[in-house]
């Protein structure tokens, strides 16, 4: 079994999961919280398999800058694909979507839309680093 299909086998009951060789990361948070942590734990994740419940432009970018080499996804977004596609990440998903909806299903995801005009990883990863900055704050 190769490490994207292991990923996927743990992902049920997880928000994300991440496989590299014997090395294997899981984690429940959900949005892009989890890779943003990961990411700012400093660890490297060249090269990991990703297995996300659902992924948008935020979290595409997200695994472009960490180095991730394929991505399954429940759900992807059309911008998610053309991201992967353009950083060359292999990926699969179950259930395509024009865009990823807002947790009150009013609209699009507020870190999508962070995102969506612009195509460097290292500025999405800084822009949506500030907006949980943001949003944190509203909520304290």
């Amino acid at each position: 079994m190769d490490d994207l299909a292991r990923a996927r086998a743990l992902l049920p009951g997880h928000t994300l999961a991440l496989v590299r060789g014997d090395r294997t990361l899981v984690r429940d948070e959900r949005g892009i919280v989890p890779m943003m942590q990961l990411l700012q734990e400093g660890g490297s994740l060249r090269g990991y398999a990703a297995a996300d419940v659902v992924v948008g432009k935020a979290a595409a970018m997200l695994f472009a800058y960490a180095g991730i080499s394929a991505v399954y996804a429940d759900v992807l977004s059309e911008a998610a694909a053309r991201a992967l596609r353009r950083y060359g990440i292999a990926y699969s998903y179950r259930t395509p979507a024009p865009y990823i909806v807002d947790r009150s299903g009013t609209g699009r995801c507020p870190m999508e839309t962070a995102v969506l005009h612009t195509e460097d990883c290292a500025v999405a990863y800084e822009i949506l680093k500030e907006r949980l900055a943001t949003m944190r704050a509203r909520h304290k």
